[in-house]
C-alpha cells in the first residue's frame, strides 16, 4: 500500500527569526523525509514548503506549531497544494 502524497505551503509568524527556526526545520524534514525549502521573510516571519508522504509532511507541520527551544511560534498558517513533486531534498532559501 502506498503512502497518499502531500504539498503545503506555510507560514509562520511570531519570534520565529534569530532562533535557528530554519536550521531545525531542515533537520525535522530531512528526518521525516519531506523534501522542499525554509526561507526567512522581510516581514519577520518564515515560509515553508514540504512535499512528501501525507502523515511525515503533518508530522513537519505539526512541529512548526513549537518550533527550535528559542521561538515563540504565535500562528501557523498552512494551505494544503496539489503534490507536485519538484524537490529532490530540503533546502534553506536565502
Amino acid at each position: 500500500m502506498s503512502s497518499r502524497k502531500s504539498r503545503a505551503h506555510v507560514f509562520v509568524s511570531g519570534n520565529v527569526q534569530g532562533v535557528y527556526f530554519r536550521q531545525n526545520t531542515k533537520q525535522v524534514a530531512t528526518r521525516h523525509k519531506v523534501v522542499g525549502w525554509v526561507r526567512n521573510l522581510p516581514d519577520g516571519r518564515v515560509e515553508a514548503v514540504f512535499e512528501g508522504d501525507e502523515v511525515a509532511v503533518n508530522e513537519v507541520i505539526k512541529w512548526c506549531h513549537i518550533g527550535p527551544p528559542k521561538a515563540s511560534v504565535q500562528d501557523v498558517n498552512v494551505k494544503f497544494e496539489k503534490y507536485i513533486g519538484e524537490f529532490a531534498d530540503f533546502n534553506i532559501n536565502y
